[in-house]
């Protein structure tokens, strides 16, 4: 047994030391930092791959924000490849594969797939791929008797205004101003549709400048998948939606089941972005980024719903545990997620500074209207429900679905023992103001520091141990708060 017990910090164990500063305004800083190995994020901020923060709807709002949301894995293989197909298909300059149906489909059908892409207008197409026609909402709402073609209630090709595949984003807005219309189908010379131009997504682009988003100008999305069962069906089926990360997640990350998986994973797509975790230590780090990831996630316990460190005594402070994993990471220039245990704006700021280059946060943005789930209401308050991955129903629906056996029985349930909790969080309103108050907090804290950058950030912090008296006095006390 090792005798030796190095000190394990939280958050709330530290404070920066502030410092000389040039940064006369917080707007001068830049938040922008490093995801991956190849992917970079205007804020430094993502949204936990749990069942109760991020689907679609969060996903888009983080990308819009300039962050990036993890789509949560439990969900069926195609449900969770529909998610990440939302959200790249939620803003972009070009649809390079718009949604279709054949003119000799019916109105009945049409609808079905209208309603189950959440879309109000299909291209119509023939068996060669030409442009026939597009069909909209407005074209078959009145229309009874719905086992009539397409064809029947279509706009036909001779009305539309289409653009050439070349075209940029001025020459589309020109058009679009100019034709006054709110959809311009792409055709190439054989007249075969090859893109989409909405005006809805021209307008955005111009909304969300800072938006997080690909080469092609799409938001960016990660996808979570496991270690066992579907994992590699599941990764094929994010990357054939264009995932643009993808995260492999089990609660002790420092494992043979993840390294192998990690191999296998960059063996058969070198080129997609891989993070993987969590860990606490530095060996963790070093033998997954060994294992070829472009992004290490630690944190071992400090999550608001993880109860792993009094289920399981295992764990290490996150403070210290992203400041040992960050110079591991650091000499290899690999990126570090902190995941967990952020309460509030400067423990973001702590994170980051301590080596982080990214935050991933799951209670704080549980409550937000962008997280699945309705808000309910408790003795006149509202709340949203929250849950650990570990927690019981997560971790029976989990084993049910990686299960090879289904026919087996399920005697084995009463074995789980669970490491998260399921709770209610206070609800918070958007997501969009919740980081508003998470970005404003980390620009006060670099400006503390006279840093203009997170790297600079980094360079320059210092930090300084407080006791449980330091931390009482570091929040509101000796007054009635209203």
């Amino acid at each position: 047994m090792d005798d030796n017990f190095p000190l394990s910090l939280s958050y709330d164990d530290v404070l920066l030391v502030p410092q000389r500063t040039a940064v006369h305004s917080r707007k001068q800083t830049d938040v922008s930092s490093r995801l991956s190995r190849h992917l970079r994020l205007q804020i430094p901020i993502v949204s936990a791959n749990m069942d109760t923060v991020t689907e679609s709807t969060m996903a888009i709002a983080m990308a819009r924000a300039g962050g990036i949301g993890i789509i949560h894995r439990f969900l069926p293989v195609d449900g969770q490849a529909a998610e990440v197909r939302r959200v790249k298909r939620a803003e972009n300059f070009v649809i390079d594969r718009p949604y279709a149906c054949r003119p000799d489909d019916s109105i009945a059908t049409a609808i079905d797939r209208m309603q189950e892409d959440d879309v109000g207008t299909l291209m119509v197409v023939d068996a060669a791929g030409k442009l026939v026609g597009l069909l909209g909402t407005r074209d078959v709402q009145f229309i009874r008797d719905r086992a009539r073609p397409v064809a029947s209630a279509m706009r036909p090709r001779a009305q539309l205004v289409v653009g050439p595949p070349e075209i940029d984003m001025a020459g589309a807005s020109q058009v679009f101003a100019e034709q006054k219309i709110d959809k311009l189908p792409l055709v190439d010379a054989g007249d075969r549709l090859v893109g989409l131009i909405t005006a809805r997504d021209l307008l955005r682009i111009g909304e969300n400048p800072r938006a997080a988003k690909d080469k092609r100008g799409r938001l960016l999305v990660g996808a979570a998948i496991g270690v066992l069962g579907d994992y590699m069906a599941r990764a094929a089926a994010l990357i054939e939606q264009d995932v643009d990360v993808l995260v492999i997640d089990i609660a002790h990350g420092h494992s043979d089941q993840v390294i192998t998986v990690a191999g296998e994973v960059k063996a058969r797509w070198p080129r997609i972005e891989l993070i993987a975790g969590n860990v606490a230590t530095a060996e963790g780090t070093r033998d997954l980024i060994a294992a070829g990831v472009d992004a290490v996630k630690v944190g071992v316990g400090p999550g608001s719903a993880c109860t792993t460190r009094i289920v399981a005594g295992a764990g290490v402070g996150q403070f210290t545990a992203v400041r040992e994993c960050a110079a591991a990471a650091r000499a290899q220039e690999i990126p570090l997620i902190a995941d967990g245990g952020i309460k509030a704006p400067g423990d973001l700021t702590k994170a980051l500074a301590a080596g982080a280059s990214t935050v991933m946060i799951g209670g704080m943005l549980a409550g937000t209207d962008e997280s699945p789930g309705r808000p309910l209401t408790r003795h006149g308050r509202r709340y949203k429900r929250y849950r650990g991955m570990a927690s019981l129903a997560a971790t029976v629906d989990r084993r049910k679905r990686e299960r090879l056996d289904p026919g087996a029985d399920d005697e084995w349930i009463s074995d789980v023992v669970p490491e998260g909790v399921e709770a209610l969080v206070a609800y918070r309103g958007s997501v969009a103001e919740v980081l508003t108050q998470l970005v404003g907090g980390l620009r006060s804290g670099m400006s503390y520091c006279g840093a203009f950058t997170l790297a600079e950030l980094q360079q320059k912090a210092r930090f300084t141990r407080i006791t449980a008296a330091g931390l009482r006095e570091s929040h509101p006390h000796d007054v009635e708060l209203e």
